[in-house]
């Protein structure tokens, strides 16, 4: 089954614009070193939790707004040589992040179901 790369950040919400153009690049990167697809979320309906959030994940402030990605690849040794190169392409070095990157959480899943 596929393995996934999930992310959640909060993001200036004036910076919206910045942060679709941000993924739609890092989307052409992550495909070219063989992710199948690449899909960014952002927050409308996500509440503040009393013990766990989103919003309380990422620290997220009144003037941000959650964002929830997921990166899908064929296999996590695909997703790992992909990581691999990406870290040495110039392109990401480039990348200029339109949020606070100290706050994004991320991790790698293995696909269980997916009906």
């Amino acid at each position: 089954m596929n393995f996934i790369d999930g992310f959640v950040a909060a993001v200036p919400t004036e910076n919206k614009a910045k942060y679709i153009e941000h993924a739609k690049e890092a989307a052409l990167l992550f495909k070219g070193y063989g992710a199948l697809g690449v899909v960014e979320c952002w927050g409308e309906d996500v509440p503040e939790g009393e013990k766990t959030s989103f919003p309380m994940a990422v620290k997220c402030e009144e003037h941000e707004t959650v964002v929830f990605s997921w990166v899908t690849w064929p296999s996590k040794a695909v997703r790992d040589k992909g990581w691999e190169a990406m870290m040495q392409d110039e392109k990401m070095a480039a990348f200029e992040m339109p949020f606070d990157g100290s706050r994004l959480i991320y991790g790698g899943f293995q696909t269980i179901v997916n009906e």
